[in-house]
């Protein structure tokens, strides 16, 4: 499941029909990975699929991605606008792929 794939399976889940569950990775690396008319992507559009999305809060340091960070002294506390779904798909990807297919959060286990 790629990025773009996600976000059209896991939209609303939380009760907001534009808010996307965050994305948990195999390997327990998680992020948020966003996508509507009020979020820094491309387009922006509440439907995609989408060329760039906005990544935020990521678990740990997302040295592929650095270069789209808003905070650059905060690399876990800020958000990274437009980023192209190619690479989010390549991070994803760095850490095992998405785990939550279904957009619940995981539980790793130690």
């Amino acid at each position: 499941m790629n990025v773009n794939d996600y976000i059209a399976a896991n939209r609303g889940m939380d009760g907001y029909s534009w808010l996307t569950p965050r994305i948990y990775c195999a390997d327990g690396f998680h992020l948020s990975v966003q996508a509507s008319d009020s979020a820094y992507c491309s387009p922006r559009y509440n439907e995609g699929p989408w060329c760039s999305v906005e990544v935020g809060f990521p678990s740990a340091v997302p040295e592929l991605i650095l270069s789209y960070a808003e905070d650059d002294d905060n690399p876990l506390g800020t958000v990274y606008g437009y980023v192209p779904v190619e690479l989010v798909d390549e991070l994803v990807a760095l850490h095992g792929g998405i785990a939550n297919t279904d957009g619940a959060r995981l539980e790793m286990q130690p």
